[in-house]
């Protein structure tokens, strides 16, 4: 009864209830049918390193409106749920809290430090799993896995273990980037480069030999001190401290300049070592002074340049950016304090030329910001090309579909030039490398289980390497190491290739490249069939969230103050793959107020399904299905029936487009304008009227339908409603989870029913719009005439639903001619099919009307004349700030408009004798839309 139904909604009493019974009911379960292909995603593992955040939330929603909509489509469905060990991440989480207690992980040790973050990841993951839950998704949670557990991990030795005997994985010295703080390398993907205000300091290294080779031409100088020839090559550098590591100077070969100087050496500073002068390509003529230090160990251009010359490597740096014995005296010194050393004492020996502002792009740390070092070490590598090739190959042919198209290219952009990936990384947190180094040969033993002894000479003196391997690698297994390879397990040959992979299109190459080229590689098959990339998330204001701007919104707390389905419906609705969107505080207000706007619709419709049912002594599941009942309907019930078919197809076939946001915002322009706004007013209207064909059929199946179609989107309060309704339904499954999905009905679309319906909406709406610009009391009748300029179109029948939506009576139907005659001393509304005459005496009271307006007309005629005589004033256009001589401009043209507003309203009045004006029609009187 409606006295059981809460007059408002309040989440909190009933997203938990229904989580629960459907967690008890299996429905998260896949009910596996070989004769059908199964929808199936393989969530995104969040990070063990504390609570999900807006990204996690907008992912899960948008993967569980996929799930819930094919479950109800009937498809074998399957959402495999997981969490990832994120190893710098969690690592870096875990060292900031032992801080706080005054420890590091080396106070520790490796062993002790692993069970601390055991204890944290135990922690995390049970919190991650309740606000899952929190927010209504539905995966399948008996199947939930984690990276590091044994399925994963055995995956992850067996393809390190395959790619090494095919060659694809090697162990090389190269430049790589090393984060000083969180001491490990890093892959060109987690360095995030900033522009910075630097500088670019020219340098002078002297030539060697004491003959002097007078030259006037530009980057050599000579001089003379204590009579002795001195020549110098300058070079500019952003980095003056790498100078300790210079192997080389470098010129282009068609540069003219430095010709002369080809096979000579100079001496480097501070250190006084010989370097030779040498010609490659890759430098930039225009970039300084055309020559270039080159520091092997510590810039990725200059390693190339050596490995094509032969050039030493020297290493100047230890793992924590301090200064090594290479930089001799400036060794034990932070890598920025030798800077400034290096150069006060580059300045006493007359060596620094010049300081000049610079704007450079510098590598950062993503997890700590730390400024990243380029770095030679010797690391683990994927040879990625070989891979790379067939990954490629199954975007262009096809057979993995890119949402949207637009990054493809840049998918294939990236993969086409595609650099070795380093996998090493020296953390204690992850996945450790399965290689062991024999203490007795010195070969390597690489093996899925920890081997006994030595591959090579049997002997027991072996030991691990104590580097792990990089998040990324075990990430790019997900798709198959889930569903149990390398094993052939039931769930792998049903459900393996996945449908789609949704994520963000920041971690396009990060993950989703090396999730093909993996997928391909263990199993011969491409890992998903399409790829649906979300945007990011970011303020009202366009910026993007970050705690240091205050403009985080915390999914628990909007959960906690709106609902889960407003959160959700605020996180869908206006997004669209691949485009970032906006959140804030007033788009959550919104989603709120539709689900109160659902909630009361279906309160209303119920407590009249209750009355009628109690009247008529019915039982409460009386056959309402209006499909039995065409000729018993009115028009505005086939109008309604006709318009909900048409969104069914509609949503249906954004969904299949991915478009998610735009199936929902056609549902809600659905149910707050069309089923809100004018039918259910219509159909109240017969309620009232004793004998009429009740609506109450229409309205039951409509809010069926709705709910059904809304309930991926907002799952909670389409279950609490539905549950509701269900008894009254001629079908009733346990839960509308399990119901079935709208499917349009084509007979049902009358496109003339539709028009007729349109022009009666459009009346009433006009009418309503004049009525409140000519102020007339919302509960005052005024007089309304409509003429009919097509003459097919029948709205007599609509003529009391006119008149009362639109308050006018007496309305009266007249054909073209009497339009004519009535139309002097009226407002006149030019609409598609129709034109609506409203008499002004029934409307205002002219001379009243008249002197308001007048009085309006001169106060703001008054005003305009002070503001254009203040623009006319020079001293004022002299002595004023140009912000307040541009406001002024502002007020001026905002006085203006106003006052020509105010004009014309008087003119279409008829409130001006002197000045006759003929009629405005469509393109001056507003229809009100």
């Amino acid at each position: 009864m409606i006295s059981e139904i809460p007059k408002t909604y309040e989440p909190k009493q009933v997203e938990g209830k229904w989580y629960q019974f459907w967690l008890e009911r299996g429905y998260f379960a896949p009910r596996v049918d070989p004769q059908k292909k199964p929808f199936v995603i393989i969530m995104p593992p969040p990070n063990v390193t504390g609570e999900l955040h807006l990204g996690h939330a907008l992912t899960t929603t948008l993967e569980d409106i996929l799930t819930r909509w094919h479950r109800m489509k009937g498809d074998p469905t399957l959402w495999l749920p997981g969490v990832d060990h994120a190893s710098i991440a969690t690592q870096y989480v875990v060292e900031q809290n032992l801080l706080n207690e005054g420890l590091t992980r080396h106070d520790l040790g490796r062993e002790r430090f692993l069970e601390h973050v055991w204890e944290w990841v135990n922690k995390c993951r049970d919190v991650i799993t309740e606000q899952h839950k929190r927010l209504g998704i539905s995966c399948d949670w008996s199947r939930e896995t984690f990276t590091m557990e044994p399925g994963p991990c055995g995956a992850v030795r067996t393809t390190f273990v395959n790619l090494y005997k095919k060659g694809l994985i090697y162990r090389g010295e190269r430049i790589t980037n090393w984060c000083p703080r969180c001491a490990t390398v890093l892959s060109d993907l987690e360095v995030e480069h900033e522009e910075i205000s630097g500088h670019l300091y020219h340098i002078r290294y002297r030539m060697s030999g004491t003959e002097s080779h007078p030259s006037s031409r530009s980057g050599t100088t000579s001089t003379t001190e204590g009579g002795s020839g001195e020549e110098f090559i300058t070079v500019a550098t952003t980095r003056p401290e790498t100078i300790l590591g210079d192997t080389a100077v470098a010129v282009n070969p068609q540069d003219w300049r430095y010709r002369h100087l080809l096979g000579r050496s100079a001496v480097l500073p501070a250190v006084g070592r010989e370097i030779p002068i040498i010609a490659d390509d890759a430098v930039d003529p225009s970039f300084g002074t055309g020559a270039v230090k080159v520091t092997p160990a510590h810039d990725p251009v200059d390693f190339e340049i050596a490995q094509r010359k032969g050039l030493p490597l020297v290493n100047i740096m230890n793992l924590d950016a301090t200064m090594n014995e290479n930089a001799g005296p400036y060794r034990g010194q932070d890598r920025f304090a030798a800077r400034r050393a290096l150069l006060a004492d580059l300045e006493k020996e007359g060596l620094l030329v010049k300081i000049e502002p610079y704007i450079h792009s510098v590598g950062h740390c993503q997890r700590c910001r730390t400024m990243v070092e380029p770095l030679a070490s010797r690391q683990w590598f994927v040879r990625i090309a070989p891979l790379a090739i067939p990954a490629i190959e199954a975007v262009v042919d096809g057979r993995i579909e890119i949402i949207p198209q637009r990054f493809t290219r840049v998918y294939l952009n990236w993969m086409e030039s595609i650099r070795d990936w380093c996998i090493s990384r020296q953390l204690w947190w992850g996945h450790r490398l399965p290689v062991w180094y024999c203490q007795n040969c010195g070969e390597l033993t690489v093996a899925v289980d920890d081997p006994d002894a030595c591959a090579h000479c049997g002997s027991p003196d072996i030991l691990q390497d104590p580097d792990i391997l990089d998040t990324w690698f075990s990430s790019a297994l997900w798709p198959h190491s889930t569903l149990g390879w390398p094993d052939d397990t039931a769930d792998l040959r049903y459900f393996y290739p996945t449908s789609v992979l949704e994520t963000g299109y920041d971690i396009l190459f990060f993950w989703v490249a090396r999730m093909i080229m993996m997928g391909l590689e263990n199993t011969g098959e491409i890992p998903f069939s399409k790829v649906y990339l979300h945007g990011l998330i970011r303020d009202e204001k366009g910026d993007k969230m970050s705690k240091s701007r205050k403009n985080v919104l915390d999914p628990q707390v909007a959960m906690d103050k709106y609902g889960t389905d407003a959160l959700r419906f605020a996180l869908t609705a206006g997004s669209a793959p691949g485009n970032d969107m906006r959140l804030s505080q007033q788009k959550l207000e919104g989603s709120r107020n539709f689900a109160n706007k659902l909630w009361n619709t279906a309160r209303f419709i119920l407590g009249n399904l209750d009355v009628q049912c109690s009247m008529f002594n019915v039982p409460p599941s009386p056959n309402l299905e209006p499909r039995t009942l065409n000729l018993e309907l009115f028009v505005e019930d086939r109008w309604i029936r006709s318009r909900l078919n048409r969104l069914i197809a509609e949503v249906n076939q954004s969904l299949e487009g991915f478009m998610l946001g735009e199936g929902l915002s056609k549902i809600h322009d659905f149910v707050w304008g069309e089923f809100c706004d004018w039918y259910i007013e219509l159909a109240k209207i017969r309620l009232r009227a004793p004998g009429s064909p009740s609506p109450i059929p229409v309205l039951v199946d409509t809010l069926d339908t709705i709910l059904r179609l809304l309930h991926p989107f907002m799952p909670f309060i389409t279950e609490e409603l539905w549950q509701r309704l269900a008894q009254h339904l001629p079908e009733r499954p346990d839960s509308i989870m399990i119901a079935s999905y709208p499917v349009a009905d084509e007979s049902a679309i009358d496109a003339a029913v539709e028009r007729e319906m349109e022009s009666v909406i459009e009346i009433v709406r006009a009418i309503r719009n004049a009525r409140a610009e000519a102020g007339v009391e919302p509960s005052r009748f005024i007089e309304a005439l409509i003429a009919v300029q097509d003459e097919e179109l029948p709205l007599k029948s609509h003529l009391p639903a006119i008149s009362t939506l639109a308050r006018v009576r007496p309305l009266t139907i007249i054909d073209r001619e009497a339009g004519k005659v009535r139309k002097d001393e009226a407002k006149v509304l030019v609409l598609r099919d129709v034109e609506v005459i409203l008499p002004l005496s029934g409307m205002v009271d002219r001379e009243a009307e008249s002197k308001r307006l007048q009085r309006e007309i001169e106060k703001w005629r008054d005003q305009a004349a002070r503001t254009e005589a203040k623009l006319q004033n020079e001293q004022f256009l002299c002595r004023a700030p140009a912000d307040i001589v541009q406001r002024e401009r502002e007020k001026l043209a905002e006085q203006k408009d106003r006052l020509g507003r105010l004009q014309k309203q008087l003119e279409e009045w008829g409130f001006l004798p002197s000045c006759p004006q003929p009629w405005r029609r469509s393109s001056e009187i507003s229809s009100g839309d």
